[in-house]
């Protein structure tokens, strides 16, 4: 199942970060009442692994310098990749807009797709990544899905430094109910580079020793 992009995350209505271009949710009621982590958004380049290869968002994405150390570890753990499954996750290595000095690792797992297309829930997702040594995105929070969730939690981020939060369901779903299960909130203005990251040299971010 190579070659299977990364679906496109709605913004959540109080999202500041969003463009024209963006897809917003009306609302969260389909959220409302349900067990979510809230995980931080990290500004790198989303990644997908399978046992036979990865990619980036784009499934035609060529060679790049910042995507050679995620290629090393990729050939390190692509054997316990069970065939037809998929890892998504966060390629951190190059900066973009946040610099990036204390990451855990260069390359942060957020997603697990089995070969039915069916994203395991979370807990299954930890599980797994410790089991072949995949450092997850950062939790925020785990619990119950209520109206204020969101705002409450974003008035404690530090916009300096964190770009934002994704808000994900527990359960596992279905890729057709992507749009239904995971949405993201966006800093404003969170893209604070001149030119696109990839059209310059590689700065490196820093992971703690």
């Amino acid at each position: 199942m190579f070659g299977i992009k990364y679906p496109r995350t709605f913004h959540l209505p109080s999202s500041r970060g969003r463009t024209s271009d963006d897809k917003v949710l009306k609302n969260i009621d389909h959220l409302l009442g349900q067990e979510v982590i809230i995980t931080e958004k990290m500004d790198g380049e989303n990644t997908t692994m399978y046992r036979d290869g990865f990619h980036a968002r784009s499934i035609d994405s060529r060679h790049h310098p910042s995507r050679d150390w995620v290629a090393k570890f990729h050939g390190t753990i692509k054997h316990d990749i069970p065939e037809g499954w998929r890892i998504c996750g966060e390629n951190c290595y190059a900066r973009h807009s946040i610099a990036y000095n204390t990451l855990k690792s260069y390359f942060l797992g957020f997603g697990i797709w089995d070969e039915d297309n069916q994203c395991l829930g979370w807990d299954d997702t930890l599980q797994f990544f410790e089991l072949i040594g995949i450092t997850p995105v950062t939790q925020l929070y785990r619990g119950i899905m209520f109206q204020n969730t969101i705002d409450n939690l974003v008035k404690k981020l530090d916009t300096n430094v964190i770009e934002g939060c994704v808000v994900r369901v527990v359960k596992p779903f279905g890729y057709d109910d992507f749009h239904k299960s995971v949405a993201k909130w966006v800093r404003e203005f969170h893209v604070q580079t001149n030119e696109h990251w990839m059209h310059g040299a590689v700065v490196p971010n820093k992971v703690l020793t």
